[in-house]
């Protein structure tokens, strides 16, 4: 039984396309090949007092993938529009036009690819898509209220991201909204949780992250947890390592139930800084509405940096370095994801089939 789901997961994710893992996804003895045609990076850029630092420009920003340089694509700054590199004097003509390989092809000067498929690429990237992932396990039954009050609160605030979706989990995940510029749908799945049975959190992140593949843009989970993970399959590497593959950035938030659990403070820090997001602890609804607001500033401040990758044989886990240029710059600190992996280990079990509703139509 579980080699069939492990199966259907399989042959679903093979069918999902988005800016960050394009095209291909193919079944190897067990695993799933990525064929990445285009890379996209959130990247925070922080002082020593951790204030953001705004109006930097593409040409401060180097980016290296197992230490080969990389030309940028497109560039953007927090909520602006969206920059084509690609078809702008000094950067038009820079890319090669053979295929590397691992079958990726860098668009040539003049072709569809580089010109008028970059400008509907810009067009793609536009706009944040926000995952909610909301803790109704039975650790929930305390302040369960109060936890519905910040994420309502949380969903009105995001006037800058273009879509929203609220999902819940115990043992089993359910889409309660799926992906929507909706506030008012949004708010009615919010008000509409329940606390339930143990709490599966790898296992149900793992299926978000999933969902997100199917988008272009900025993608963004933000997961409110009261407690460890108790019910899971799936370990929570795989899940770090999915959303480093999708260019997905996960927040936790959680409350001191695992604040006070060493495994689960390690794993969740782990998790979000491996994807370039963060993790909150919180003893309070007071530092919950706080968390809240960090993660809406944080979002309204990343630049978002997209690169076809240059010639490369690695077609394992390619780690990913960004830095400033200027030795003026490099006392700012950079967030953002270390790499990603061509290769993905797919591990399912029958834990994982039971949602609440179909998966999202992307086309919705």
């Amino acid at each position: 039984m579980g080699k069939r789901y492990l199966l259907f997961f399989l042959i679903s994710l093979a069918l999902c396309s988005n800016a960050d893992t394009r095209a291909t996804a193919q079944e190897s003895n067990g695993r799933i090949l990525v064929n990445v045609n285009l890379v996209q990076l959130n990247v925070a850029v922080t002082d020593s007092k951790g204030r953001y630092v705004t109006g930097l420009n593409p040409q401060d920003f180097i980016i290296t993938e197992d230490k080969i340089p990389q030309k940028m694509a497109t560039f953007e700054e927090g909520n602006g529009v969206t920059r084509d590199l690609m078809s702008e004097p000094s950067v038009a003509g820079n890319s090669l036009g053979q295929p590397d390989s691992a079958g990726t092809t860098q668009p040539v000067s003049g072709s569809p690819h580089s010109l008028s498929g970059a400008q509907s690429l810009s067009a793609q990237l536009n706009g944040a898509n926000v995952f909610i992932l909301f803790d109704t396990s039975n650790y929930m039954y305390r302040g369960f209220a109060y936890a519905q009050d910040s994420i309502a609160d949380f969903v009105r605030s995001l006037e800058e991201a273009h879509k929203i979706a609220f999902y819940s989990y115990s043992r089993d995940l359910s889409r309660a909204a799926t992906l929507t510029a909706d506030r008012d749908q949004v708010l009615r799945g919010v008000r509409s949780t329940v606390a339930g049975d143990d709490a599966a959190l790898y296992n149900c992140l793992l299926l978000t992250v999933k969902d997100t593949a199917h988008y272009t843009g900025r993608k963004v989970i933000v997961v409110f947890s009261n407690g460890p993970d108790n019910a899971s399959l799936v370990p929570p590497e795989d899940v770090a390592e999915l959303a480093q593959s999708t260019g997905t950035i996960i927040y936790m938030i959680s409350t001191q139930a695992a604040r006070d659990e060493p495994v689960s403070t390690a794993v969740f820090e782990r998790m979000s800084k491996a994807t370039g997001g963060k993790a909150y602890f919180s003893k309070n609804w007071k530092d919950e509405a706080r968390a809240f607001a960090s993660i809406r500033d944080d979002l309204a401040h990343l630049y978002t940096l997209t690169y076809y990758p240059a010639p490369n044989p690695n077609r394992g886990w390619r780690r990913i370095t960004v830095k400033l240029a200027s030795k003026d710059q490099q006392k700012y600190r950079i967030r953002t994801r270390d790499g990603y992996r061509l290769l993905q280990q797919a591990q399912l079990s029958s834990g994982l089939s039971a949602v609440s509703t179909p998966e999202p139509d992307p086309q919705e």
